[in-house]
């Protein structure tokens, strides 16, 4: 077949395919990123690339502009190469800046984050356990009259310091044992690995290595995934990292994923995908630490019931269908090479368990974390992401719900919306007089988008100030320029085309607000249904803690003005953090931690909210701003009131005691 050659720029990377090949695929095989919400089934746009050289042919254009067209942009992902070809990647489609993984909220945050001390006192007296265990053993050299195996010889040791006398020996383990034995002169260091029901011997080292021990904590997040690498000897985390998982090149979101995984080689590339990115972050965090990576004993993981299975090689199909089964809750101690992680001998992982297809490990062990299942107090937890996933209780029962919000608040169905990255706008504030905004962005650089944080900023001031009515429709007959009617209805303009990093305005539209509206109806009902499932009101709530990396940037008071979140008095909304994390952490350094993340997984009641009768009815009343109850939002209704004022009067609300 007639072979083409396409280069991409800024990267400056080159690839040689068959003519004919999807551009988006092309990108894919260069490690090229173009951001692609909807994983190439060319509804979103976000895919735009500028042809500079070359036929390529497209076959959608609903999402370009005539202007668009005219400049050479094409969407990728339905686009072909039909000779050898440039194209440029500009800068709203890149992945961005990796570095901004590690940045910090732009202002100081109403609520809090909890403090060592509030871990301390939120979890129970724990000791230094770790799974993985290593014992130095001096044996006694095989004789006519001891002529045990070498197998048993390590056993009976074993069993003499440790009772581990039913210890299994691993078979990688036992392939080494004879000649690794006797180079050292029956002077060695055994793994041992506690899988719970089992004592498996896992690993053998010459002389006394037990000094050197360490785990790995894995978060594998659907945009991001974070590792630490722990010091067993001290329970202290010696290296952190994080980068975007791999897989968002082939969507955003979990469904985009879960569709993509049904084509041919599909799952594979997905899981080659997301185990490249752990791997690259483990050997960041080993030339790190300076350390060898045989002191690497055990990996902890924590995930969604989708990001698990894809990491697995497990089908995730049935997950996005009618009854929505997994094909595992529970997952066994896995070895971390049988899926690639190759990080030395006798490696296994720890997979935490799932409740449902849309609640997991991610949420067990942000549970775990938080230490909501050691206290009296009534506590709503919740991690908003594409699924706003929350539990409801206490030491003593639980329940549990995902509900459906859409990837809308990682900025897809938004038409500038975007990740986090260097020049998303990350906070709106708008002049209540002269409807005029202010805006910041990441690492404060022009404008090329906006981020979830910056949308719902943007969403409450748009409605503070009267720009959307509580219906979250435009106002067009505001006599300001930054309204205009668009292509498909009302636009509010952020940034000016001469103000951004794109040569185009920045907006946002009324179907991207209709898009926002949904999704925090969505999270709201959820909670809603959750405190109906168990006859309480909102008032019941001594404690809601807020989850997740995008919690952390999360303005509380903006996110009730929306109706995000109920009306509650502020000081009992915390933030957590990255719960999944730290809960992967806590299992890495302790047996105890394990057992309890079963022990969460297995008291949490599921509801489905797809079934529930009282689901759409809470979902349809949260389609208001905030609520089409505003009775129920005391604090904004008297904020409206105070603002409305200022509008009258034409004064800054700073005139206004």
């Amino acid at each position: 077949m007639e072979k083409v050659r396409v280069c991409f720029y800024p990267e400056n990377r080159c690839i040689e395919v068959n003519k004919g090949e999807n551009l988006l695929r092309a990108a894919m095989e260069a490690d090229v990123h173009i951001n692609a919400s909807c994983g190439g089934e060319g509804y979103c746009g976000k895919c735009r690339v500028i042809v500079e050289k070359g036929d390529v042919q497209q076959k959608l254009q609903t999402k370009l502009t005539e202007e668009e067209i005219k400049q050479g942009y094409v969407l990728a992902c339905s686009s072909t190469l039909e000779s050898d070809a440039e194209v440029r990647v500009p800068i709203e489609s890149q992945i961005g800046d990796r570095r901004v993984l590690e940045r910090k909220p732009p202002i100081p945050l109403k609520g809090y984050t909890l403090s060592a001390k509030d871990w301390a006192e939120r979890l129970p007296q724990w000791e230094l356990n770790p799974p993985t265990t290593k014992f130095h053993l001096i044996l006694e050299k095989p004789t006519l009259q001891d002529n045990l195996s070498d197998a048993e010889r390590i056993k009976r040791a074993l069993s003499r310091i440790a009772d581990l006398k039913d210890a299994v020996v691993d078979y990688p383990m036992l392939q080494v044992l004879p000649s690794l034995l006797r180079a050292s002169s029956f002077d060695v260091t055994i793994t041992v690995l506690d899988r719970g029901q089992e004592i498996r011997a896992v690993r053998i080292e010459k002389g006394d290595t037990t000094l050197r021990q360490a785990a790995i904590a894995v978060d594998v997040g659907t945009t991001t995934i974070s590792v630490q690498l722990i010091d067993l000897q001290t329970g202290e985390v010696t290296a952190e990292a994080s980068d975007y998982n791999g897989q968002i090149s082939y969507g955003e979101d979990i469904i985009s994923r879960i569709i993509y995984s049904t084509r041919a080689t599909g799952l594979a590339k997905l899981q080659s995908a997301a185990v490249n990115t752990i791997w690259n972050l483990i050997q960041q965090l080993v030339e790190k630490s300076n350390i060898e990576f045989c002191s690497i004993t055990h990996v902890c993981i924590s995930g969604n019931t989708t990001m698990v299975h894809l990491l697995l090689g497990l089908d995730p199909r049935y997950i996005r269908v009618d009854p929505y089964i997994p094909v595992a809750q529970v997952f066994p101690w896995i070895k971390a090479s049988n899926i690639g992680i190759r990080i030395a001998s006798g490696v296994y992982m720890r997979v935490t368990p799932c409740v449902a297809s849309y609640v997991g490990g991610d949420i067990v062990s942000g549970v775990l974390a938080s230490g909501m299942f050691n206290s009296d107090k009534m506590t709503l937890y919740i991690d908003i992401g594409t699924n706003g996933e929350m539990a409801l209780g206490n030491k003593d029962w639980m329940v549990t719900c995902s509900c459906s919000a859409g990837p809308a608040f990682e900025g897809a169905g938004v038409k500038h919306g975007m990740r986090a990255t260097r020049g998303a706008i990350e906070q709106v504030r708008i002049n209540e007089v002269t409807l005029e905004p202010m805006i910041i962005t990441v690492g404060n650089k022009r404008p090329i988008g906006i981020c979830g944080s910056g949308l719902i900023d943007t969403l409450a001031e748009l409605f503070l100030t009267g720009i959307i009515d509580e219906k979250g429709k435009i106002r067009l007959e505001l006599s300001t320029p930054r309204v205009k009617e668009g292509e498909s209805g009302g636009e509010y303009i952020l940034a000016w085309a001469n103000e951004t990093g794109t040569g185009r305005d920045v907006v946002i539209t009324d179907g991207d607000i209709d898009n926002l509206m949904r999704a925090k109806a969505a999270i709201y009902a959820g909670m809603q249904v959750l405190l109906e499932e168990v006859k309480m009101d909102i008032d019941d709530i001594e404690e809601i803690l807020i989850a997740g990396a995008f919690g952390r940037y999360l303005e509380i008071d903006k996110a009730i003005i929306i109706g995000l979140l109920p009306d509650v008095d502020t000081e009992k909304i915390k933030f957590v953090g990255n719960g999944s994390l730290l809960g992967s952490y806590l299992q890495a350094l302790s047996k105890n931690f394990i057992k309890e993340a079963d022990r969460i997984a297995k008291m949490m009641t599921y509801i489905e909210l797809s079934t529930n009768p009282h689901f759409m009815e809470q979902y349809v009343s949260a389609l208001f701003l905030p609520h089409t109850n505003i009775e129920e939002f005391p604090t904004v209704k008297q904020r409206i009131t105070k603002v409305r004022k200022i509008v009258q009067s034409g004064i800054s609300e700073g005139d206004v005691t």
